[in-house]
């Protein structure tokens, strides 16, 4: 007989209920939790592609830094949109914050001739402060993000053309940053190559391409992919080891939760508003330091790249999951699918059919995933 006073499914007496949160679970389970494993596997796909139909040349180190100069531009972006989504959030404004920035910094350097550094500091002031504006907007008015910084992306765009006639006397582009901007430490941290010595000792020593005058042909790394790898790392620490990190996922997962558990969801979502337009105003600074010029076009439609590379990188539209490291992945495949059709004989035109087919598969596959690991239906 079976006895009713016990559970059918009841550990047996004298042995303890074994708690979920004990089990062992496989390692392909655990690697399938991982966020960033699409943008991993895409980069994976990705290059075995153009290893076998572009040209030679494009996996030379020469080739590689014409890839990861505009993917670390983008993923500098692409990863503080990702914290952002991760925190529950969206910013539309970043590409448009890039134009003002550019806008603000340049006109610090040429019309008040303000020190560099001075420049550049104003200059991420006033970014934080309207990433902070966008944040206490969101926050008070109970608006969707989404509509936000729709709005701002119009009026930041329209500042910037407003600004640079106003500045210039009509032109949209603002010229002679470069000469203003001087010499010495503090450019050097945002503008050229780092690493220089480095690779002369490289090309000396035949372990690089040089050219016959025996320069190396590729002189340094760009800066902003030294920028790039040092945001990611500490991104990525900030997520899995800090209070912090902890406070963005809960903001994102259950904001309500949050709260009650004590965590300042209003103070993480502002922050993490004024780190996405800081990221813009750190690309805006790069960019004008190495053209020696502003314009009103710059960073048309980077908020859509950075939220695409984002959400190849594994962050869910509905926040509380997210990875800093597949945002990087996913920057790096948008620097090779764009440089790298120039390789092939395919259309570069064929790169807007990839950005709309990336993100449509990104999100399936993450769903997917989710489902595949929570038990979801």
């Amino acid at each position: 007989m079976v006895d009713i006073t016990q559970p059918v499914n009841a550990a047996p007496v004298g042995r303890p209920a074994q708690d979920e949160r004990l089990k062992e679970t496989s390692l392909l389970t655990r690697l399938m939790r991982r966020p960033e494993l699409g943008a991993l596997a895409g980069l994976v796909l990705v290059t075995l592609f153009f290893l076998a139909t572009a040209d030679a040349s494009m996996f030379t180190l020469a080739g590689l830094m014409n890839i990861l100069a505009p993917a670390s531009q983008l993923g500098i972006l692409a990863i503080a949109a990702a914290l952002l989504m991760i925190g529950g959030e969206f910013d539309l404004s970043i590409g448009s914050m890039i134009a003002f920035a550019g806008l603000v910094f340049g006109s610090f350097v040429v019309l008040t001739e303000w020190p560099l550094l001075l420049a550049i500091a104003a200059t991420f002031v006033v970014a934080g402060l309207i990433g902070g504006l966008n944040g206490q907007i969101v926050i008070r008015t109970k608006l969707p993000s989404f509509i936000v910084t729709l709005a701002f992306l119009f009026i930041l765009r329209g500042l910037a053309l407003v600004g640079l006639k106003w500045a210039t006397g009509g032109s949209t582009q603002l010229r002679g940053v470069g000469g203003e901007a001087g010499e010495g430490w503090v450019r050097e941290i945002f503008s050229g190559n780092a690493f220089e010595g480095l690779f002369a000792w490289l090309a000396a020593n035949d372990l690089i391409d040089k050219f016959p005058t025996g320069l190396p042909t590729v002189t340094g790394i760009p800066v902003s992919i030294v920028w790039f790898v040092l945001f990611a790392l500490v991104a990525t620490w900030v997520l899995l080891r800090t209070r912090a990190g902890n406070w963005i996922f809960a903001a994102g997962g259950d904001p309500n939760a949050a709260r009650n558990s004590g965590v300042p969801v209003d103070r993480v979502k502002t922050a993490l508003f004024m780190l996405t337009a800081c990221s813009a105003a750190l690309v805006a600074v790069l960019t004008v330091l190495d053209a020696g010029s502003t314009d009103a076009r710059r960073g048309f439609q980077k908020e859509f790249e950075a939220i695409i590379a984002a959400v190849i990188g594994g962050s869910l539209l509905t926040g509380g999951y997210g990875s800093a490291i597949g945002a990087f992945f996913g920057a790096i495949i948008f620097g090779m699918v764009s440089i790298g059709l120039t390789y092939t004989r395919f259309d570069a035109d064929w790169f807007q059919v990839f950005l709309g087919a990336m993100l449509l598969l990104a999100v399936l596959f993450n769903n997917f995933i989710r489902r595949k690991v929570t038990g979801e239906r």
